[in-house]
């Protein structure tokens, strides 16, 4: 039975066109001349054609991965990711390997999210060849459609704390990285079988991880920079999205667009927020309030 193919239109300003060609140039990707078109690039499942006007064409069975592997058309085109260091980006992509990271952690608005993935060796080196970035390093556009693409295809869990939730849980831990260390654990367990190798990127003492998964039948690994293997990445995107998709719906609630970050900007925010809901009281449901930011912004409400 053939594949179904299908056709996706977009639009590239013209000042990206050349940097569009030359990712795909890095690519094994067969180009040809059409007529009226910059170029026309085959690969990758696909047939890619961006005409003079802007406009491109991508025909193929998945064309929505070809756009979320190759391009970044919400923002700039982003350079090619650094090449991962050695012994991470083979770390075990010959035998099924579970990987999490978190986010949310320096933002004082909005969740702390941890995500879980794990992979079978034929799925981890399809994920190498992805081009898929940690997520600090991409777009929030390009974040979230990787991640709606991964939800289909991998194994993944997500342990997402609200700030109603995480304002609650955290006086009970002696800081942040236990809680953290927990949540990993608790994602971890969701996804990992028996015996299988877990990376974590490491953000603490290895003890406080180490203490977290103790009831884990698994092979814990902790490295700096883990996000560079590419099932740590995914699992890097996933966090990255749903954190992402709760600061929109808090946001929403809010009724005021609430930053990332912990910056001056969102202090501006907070104070606004505070008086229209009575004080320090009424940032609970969107903010951790531990943040020396909570400090800064009584300070200004006198």
């Amino acid at each position: 039975m053939p594949v179904s193919q299908k056709t996706l239109v977009l639009k590239v300003p013209r000042e990206l066109h050349r940097a569009l060609r030359e990712r795909l140039a890095a690519g094994q990707f067969e180009f040809r001349n059409v007529p009226h078109a910059a170029f026309s690039a085959k690969g990758d499942g696909v047939v890619a054609t961006l005409y003079e006007s802007g406009k491109l064409v991508v025909q193929g069975s998945d064309p929505e991965l070809f756009v979320a592997r190759w391009t970044d058309l919400e923002g700039p085109l982003a350079a090619p990711a650094k090449a991962a260091p050695s012994g991470l980006a083979r770390l075990h992509l010959d035998e099924p390997l579970v990987g999490s990271d978190e986010t949310g952690k320096g933002d004082y608005f909005g969740p702390l999210v941890v995500a879980a993935v794990r992979m079978e060796p034929p799925q981890a080196k399809e994920m190498a060849e992805w081009n898929v970035a940690e997520s600090k390093v991409i777009t929030d556009e390009r974040a979230l459609r990787l991640a709606a693409l991964l939800r289909d295809r991998v194994v993944h869990a997500i342990e997402r704390v609200d700030p109603v939730e995480y304002n609650q849980m955290y006086p009970r831990y002696k800081g942040l990285n236990p809680m953290l260390a927990d949540l990993h654990a608790k994602a971890i367990g969701k996804v990992a079988k028996k015996g299988d190798r877990v990376l974590v990127d490491q953000f603490a003492n290895a003890r406080v991880m180490q203490t977290a998964v103790r009831g884990l039948d698994i092979r814990l690994e902790q490295a700096h920079r883990a996000e560079a293997n590419p099932i740590v990445a995914a699992a890097s995107v996933l966090a990255r999205a749903e954190f992402l998709l709760a600061l929109r719906e808090l946001s929403e609630k809010a009724g005021i667009v609430l930053h990332k970050g912990a910056g001056a900007p969102v202090d501006a925010i907070g104070v606004q927020l505070a008086r229209e809901r009575g004080g320090i009281d009424g940032l609970a449901d969107f903010a951790k309030l531990h943040f020396k930011n909570t400090q800064k912004i009584r300070a200004r409400l006198g």
